[in-house]
């Protein structure tokens, strides 16, 4: 995904026709600043989208139990504001949020993705799937069920405690949760297992590990320091413009993208020579976290 034009960034500047969030106060110029309400996602995930129209392009998702600080609403039908999570701006569904009081997340979903029973009884209705990465409130434990605020009962073994997160023994476990998501579909601007773009699956893989990542390609670039194309091996990360692929040794790389329409394994070298034809140029950096 690439930037926005104009005044700032865009993507991360909650800032419309004159109107600004009350943080940006004093630091840009508005006509009137007002207070984000919080809410948080009350579905399995939902778009960020760059217009108040579904038809418009999905810039980012929004997983259950993340906040979405509320500035506008555009007719009762799309909220305006600002993911808390990684800063994106944007537009939501005014029904996928909900601003009721509810408890502070307790676990993250740390399974690729799974299912909430209406009871505490894998045999009763499902909802979801709900995503890797989501924020969740246990309530209540009843033998290998936890019961999730505002969603049901989920398998405890897919849970883990907030502040809980990834490991491995070669010491970068990103690259063993990004090869989960091989073959979930490509979708432009997702971030969730049942689709996601290049960037979402960076930032999927180092959110479980407990790394801080922002939304796009640009901006991920800047994480880590410059590393030699010949000193690249796993959990490094190759960028193009406009792409990011994370490398599982020095000569294969797991990247989601629009050529296979998914997360794929590809040769490191094949990669380069078939983007570079593609027009889109040879890598722009390597780097490692």
């Amino acid at each position: 995904m690439t930037p926005d034009e104009g005044l700032g960034d865009a993507r991360v500047t909650p800032l419309r026709d004159g109107v600004a969030s009350r943080s940006l106060e004093g630091i840009v110029g508005a006509e009137v600043y007002l207070d984000p309400k919080v809410m948080r996602c009350r579905v399995s995930a939902v778009g960020i989208h760059r217009a108040p129209d579904l038809a418009s392009e999905q810039m980012n998702q929004l997983l259950f139990g993340e906040v979405f600080e509320a500035i506008e609403e555009e007719a009762g039908a799309f909220v305006w504001g600002q993911a808390r999570r990684d800063g994106c701006v944007g537009f939501v569904a005014a029904g996928a949020l909900s601003s009721a009081p509810a408890p502070e997340p307790t676990h993250r979903i740390s399974a690729l993705r799974t299912y909430a029973f209406a009871e505490p009884s894998i045999k009763t209705h499902a909802a979801g799937p709900y995503p890797m990465n989501a924020l969740v409130a246990v309530e209540d434990q009843q033998g290998r069920l936890a019961k999730v605020a505002g969603a049901g009962w989920m398998a405890a073994e897919h849970l883990a405690p907030i502040g809980v997160f990834e490991t491995a023994p070669d010491g970068v476990p990103w690259a063993g949760v990004a090869e989960r998501f091989l073959g979930t579909p490509y979708l432009w601007g997702g971030r969730e297992s049942l689709g996601l773009d290049c960037s979402g699956l960076v930032q999927q893989a180092l959110f479980a590990c407990g790394i801080a990542c922002p939304r796009d390609t640009d901006q991920q670039a800047e994480l880590g320091r410059p590393i030699a194309r010949e000193a690249f091996g796993r959990g490094d990360l190759v960028f193009w413009k406009g792409h990011v692929g994370i490398g599982l040794d020095a000569d294969q790389i797991l990247h989601a993208n629009g050529h296979h329409m998914m997360v794929a394994i590809e040769p490191l070298d094949t990669a380069v020579s078939r983007i570079y034809a593609a027009g889109s140029g040879q890598p722009t950096a390597f780097r490692r976290l």
